[in-house]
């Protein structure tokens, strides 16, 4: 499709610097920009190129000021990296959905399915589940007895929903995650032998979450591990039994949260975080890529970096102070050898 940049600017509600007129029918990143694409710049590490870049139209925010001559139209809004976003999801909401039962499919005579649902090729749907309207089951995944999905979700190609599970609506779980598999429940039985610990809860994911490829969630032991609305999972995340995960969290990916652990509403936590058991975390909180969480963070806001995790300000003066030793070493160690030397002449 071809739009032009006053038909851009009007449903992002922003203001036209440049030719009105010009077309663009694709996207670019902006140091790839190419004629008739459209590409955004919100990160001042991208600004130089900016001046140099192919792109028809650029989306810059208001504040952005010109150094020197540049050719590209430009569309100001407030947030430029949020306005690219909102494109991109009108493009993907355009597109059309998938609707139809493929013949190579197995669904129980007891399942319960919505209207203009779409199941690829090879899927299972277990006894007594419900599948809610508008869901797309892409091929190969199986979703077990009992297990309800609400409208709108999207399960990607090869995901697996054990039975009693529950997943909400708008919900997008991608590609060989597994939802509701045994949490990882072993008694000592003796130095040598460990006895299983059934699990017998299950997983409850609320409307509006995205969960990555290869992520899984336990199912609880007793009860369920619930991940709140609106929350966003990166790809490779692990998700104990009982974990709960507050609402419009974001975890990056190769995290893992052990069994138990609560996370607040509204936190952002990085790549390879690593939680222990029992822990409760406070909302907003903020959690650097590879720490390390012990203990609890009950008071809200924080933000932790390191193993063990600390406050971020304490973090990085000691990565500073660390760098350092080498330096600080040698001036020790002269020390030392300075004032044994006085000693020597003093005796």
């Amino acid at each position: 499709m071809q739009f032009t940049a006053e038909q851009i600017a009007e449903a992002l509600e922003g203001t036209v610097e440049g030719n009105g007129e010009v077309t663009v029918t694709n996207v670019s990143k902006i140091e790839e920009g190419k004629t008739g694409t459209l590409s955004f710049l919100a990160n001042s590490k991208y600004t130089k190129y900016i001046y140099e870049t192919n792109a028809s139209i650029v989306i810059v925010n208001n504040d952005f000021k010109a150094e020197r001559p540049f050719k590209t139209t430009l569309i100001r809004v407030k947030d430029a990296y949020m306005a690219f976003a909102t494109l991109l999801n009108m493009y993907e909401q355009s597109k059309p959905r998938p609707i139809g039962i493929d013949s190579q499919v197995s669904i129980h005579e007891s399942a319960k399915l919505g209207e203009k649902i779409y199941i690829g090729p090879f899927a299972v749907i277990g006894k007594n589940s419900t599948i809610g309207e508008n869901v797309q089951i892409h091929a190969q995944v199986y979703i077990g007895n009992n297990v309800t999905i609400g409208a709108g979700s999207i399960l990607f190609p090869g995901v697996k929903v054990y039975e009693n599970c529950i997943i909400g609506k708008e919900v997008v779980i991608h590609a060989g995650s597994v939802i509701g598999s045994d949490g990882f429940g072993f008694a000592p039985r003796n130095h040598q032998e460990f006895l299983k610990v059934p699990q017998i809860g299950n997983v409850i994911i609320e409307n509006y979450v995205e969960i990555g490829a290869n992520t899984t969630i336990d199912r609880a032991t007793m009860g369920s591990t619930i991940v709140r609305e609106g929350v966003k999972l990166d790809n490779l995340i692990q998700v104990a039994h009982n974990v709960e995960i507050g609402s419009n969290t974001v975890i990056a990916a190769q995290t893992g949260i052990s069994g138990s652990t609560k996370i607040g509403k509204d936190c952002m936590i990085g790549g390879q975080v690593g939680f222990a058991g029992h822990l409760e975390i406070g909302n907003e909180t903020k959690i650097g890529a590879q720490s390390g969480l012990a203990g609890n963070v009950k008071e809200s806001g924080k933000t932790l970096l390191g193993t063990p995790a600390t406050d971020y300000s304490i973090q990085r003066r000691a990565m500073i102070l660390q760098s350092r030793l080498p330096e600080i070493w040698h001036r020790l160690n002269d020390l030392e050898q300075r004032v044994q030397e006085n000693e020597i002449i003093e005796e």
